[in-house]
């Protein structure tokens, strides 16, 4: 096992010039943790403006006692993460141990036997936690690690913190997106090993769900499987795609060989970019971005 102050690497850093670590209390800090990456971004409250964003990938993490302890590190040596300043935290949890749930059939005292139907949890290890969606009207029930969340909440016990699920993130960013718009694509959000398919017909979230990629191919297989089930066309139905794969990547080459309509996704709307932020492609990141969305 490699030392843990050497299983966190730096990917990408940003940092806008109208970043002023006297106005901490404006700002509202974005945290985004998985199994094997971790995001943070900045935002001024007072114009939505991104100024301060890191995206970093996490090495040899093979449990979640393991990923505490590297996540620690990082914290103790970042310059602004451990700050008790912030205007708000919002933390976002990516894992597969959660389940969406019709908002009028949710009843607060269920939450555990509903994350039941879709996942597996520890209940001495971990506790269920719920966040709202509002443009789905569905609740996002999802499970943590107990001693991540009273870490979080001791880290930032002066501060208002929320936390949510990835899932809930994509879900409202992909509504807000397709505001609007006559078409009904097949939205695609391709993650750090895993894929996220939705669909959204006439304002309405009809299909979410994330799959494991173990395999390039996997993306195709996946992809079909659910056109298939929504009723698209593979040639003329079209795809819209966020997530780590490059505009001209070999990966986006192949993709494209099976799923001919592809266009990229956008950046959300709420949130000001500098140009700083040119460097990062549009499509990239747009989990953590939507954060802001359900908060």
């Amino acid at each position: 096992m490699s030392p843990v102050a050497t299983r966190h690497k730096l990917i990408k850093k940003i940092k806008d010039e109208k970043f002023d670590e006297e106005k901490l209390h404006r700002y509202i800090l974005l945290v985004q943790i998985g199994a094997r990456d971790f995001q943070t971004a900045v935002i001024d409250s007072e114009d939505h403006r991104l100024i301060f964003f890191e995206d970093y990938v996490l090495s040899d993490v093979n449990s979640a006692d393991e990923l505490h302890q590297v996540l620690q590190k990082l914290f103790e040596a970042h310059e602004y993460l451990t700050a008790g300043f912030w205007k708000k935290v919002i933390v976002s949890i990516k894992n597969n141990k959660f389940i969406q749930v019709p908002q009028a059939l949710y009843l607060e005292e269920a939450a555990e036997e509903y994350l039941r139907f879709n996942a597996v949890t520890d209940q001495e290890k971990e506790s269920p936690l719920t966040c709202r969606n509002i443009k789905s009207e569905a609740v996002t029930v999802f499970a943590i690690q107990n001693e991540m969340l009273n870490w979080i909440k001791r880290v930032y016990s002066n501060t208002t913190v929320q936390l949510f699920h990835q899932s809930a993130a994509l879900i409202e960013g992909v509504l807000s997106y397709a505001e609007g718009k006559d078409s009904s694509p097949l939205y695609v959000y391709v993650d750090r090993f895993k894929l996220h398919v939705l669909f959204v017909k006439d304002g309405q979230l009809i299909y979410y769900n994330q799959f494991l990629i173990k395999q390039f191919s996997d993306y195709v297989k996946y992809i079909m499987l659910v056109m298939n089930a929504m009723g698209l066309n593979q040639d003329t139905s079209k795809v819209v795609l966020w997530g780590y794969i490059g505009k001209n990547s070999p990966h986006y080459e192949e993709f494209v060989k099976y799923v001919r309509n592809v266009s990229f996704g956008d950046r959300p709307t709420h949130i000001k970019f500098g140009y700083l932020f040119d460097e990062v492609q549009d499509h990239h990141f747009f989990d953590l971005f939507s954060l802001h969305l359900v908060a």
